[in-house]
């Protein structure tokens, strides 16, 4: 396999980076202390056309492909986290649910804002007693003549209450069926629920060890009434629909590490030139020069691992394996890089104001958003015929 970039790809990456870089970094450390999503900044991504990147173009999309995306998320995890995962899970989360099951109705009423950028949606899956395990999911959904009615909560929803958000996604028990050995399982769908809709209530944005800037809140649904017409997809294919945006998602969270990891080098290794002791350059001794050379490694293993996993989705290719080894290279990756960086700096690594600081913070939540380091253990070694 190649891992070169294309003309193309690399113009798009240095695009990408560049606007982190004149944008993005400059303002994080103050919408960190205002723990508030920079919706000036939201609406430039969606004018540089990142939202559409790996949508045709009939649907208001940029026309290429998911590694596209995946660069995109990339570059703009380098100078913060928050606004890459506004990217990653507005479109994993949000917007592929309804283009990759959803009914052509549903496509031409919600893909053009959303892929613009102009609106946001999230995707309800996780619950309190709910999150790995997935089939013990307690929210209901009953068929009332032509309308749902749903009841339950969410929890740890990303980007469902900004001023732009029109809807979630979410899924929820609509029945049992029966298996063929005789045994009787949930039978789980997904529903869109418009932003505004009565019963529909958004709790208070969560007080986070990271991420500060992300929109993330719990979600409670109380007699809310939405028409028949708002399931995506077949009914009782919620379970397998939500795991395919997961398999997916998780390359996407996996770029978005990568690029946590590679902004901890770079800062490092500005510091190690630039900070002198004793009369030399602290990079000048070999155990932070040591320190920095792991660091490069690991962004090297990562950015290959989901380089691998997105060319193979791209291609149609089996990548569950790809994606959950990404997903974990990358997550331990970033924690380990900022671990690494925060000890180069010293002191100042310390303080919030530094990136570094702010990458400790949030690289946490690389080792268990969108399937925890376990979850992606067990799944590789599923895949590799073991039983565990």
């Amino acid at each position: 396999m190649d891992y070169e970039l294309s003309d193309a790809e690399q113009a798009l990456y240095d695009r990408v980076c560049a606007f982190a870089d004149e944008v993005v970094a400059p303002a994080a450390y103050r919408y960190d202390l205002e723990r508030r999503l920079p919706m000036e900044i939201i609406a430039q991504m969606g004018e540089l056309g990142l939202f559409g990147l790996p949508f045709p173009e009939e649907v208001g999309g940029q026309g290429g492909s998911y590694f596209d995306l995946c660069l995109a998320v990339e570059a703009l995890g380098r100078a913060d986290q928050s606004i890459g995962v506004t990217l990653e899970a507005g479109v994993g989360l949000g917007i592929m649910p309804i283009y990759r099951f959803g009914t052509d109705t549903q496509r031409a009423e919600h893909l053009p804002d959303l892929v613009a950028g102009r609106a946001l949606a999230g995707f309800g899956l996780t619950e309190a007693g709910a999150g790995s395990d997935a089939g013990a999911t307690q929210t209901t959904a009953v068929l009332d003549g032509d309308e749902w009615v749903i009841n339950g909560s969410k929890q740890f929803i990303t980007n469902s209450g900004t001023p732009i958000t029109k809807l979630v996604t979410v899924t929820a028990v609509t029945g049992e069926e029966t298996r063929a050995d005789g045994s009787v399982r949930k039978e789980l769908s997904t529903i869109i629920v418009p932003n505004g809709t009565p019963g529909f209530e958004v709790g208070p944005d969560y007080d986070k060890v990271g991420w500060h800037t992300s929109d993330t809140h719990p979600l409670t649904f109380t007699d809310v009434r939405v028409p028949a017409a708002n399931l995506v997809g077949e009914r009782g294919r919620g379970y397998a629909n939500f795991l395919g945006v997961l398999d997916e998602g998780r390359i996407a969270f996996a770029a978005l590490a990568t690029g946590a990891a590679q902004g901890c080098l770079e800062e490092a290794v500005r510091y190690a030139k630039e900070r002198v002791v004793f009369g030399r350059e602290i990079g000048a001794n070999q155990h932070i020069a040591f320190k920095i050379a792991r660091m490069q490694a690991r962004v090297h293993q990562a950015r290959l691992a989901w380089h691998d996993a997105a060319r193979k989705l791209d291609a149609g290719r089996p990548f569950k394996l790809e994606a959950s080894l990404a997903k974990m290279v990358s997550g331990e990756a970033a924690m380990e890089n900022a671990r690494d960086a925060t000890q180069v700096f010293g002191g100042y690594g310390f303080m919030n104001e530094n990136a570094v600081a702010r990458h400790y913070r949030d690289s946490k939540i690389l080792e268990i958003g969108e399937g925890t380091t376990e979850v992606q253990l067990m799944i590789i070694a599923r895949e590799l015929g073991l039983a565990a």
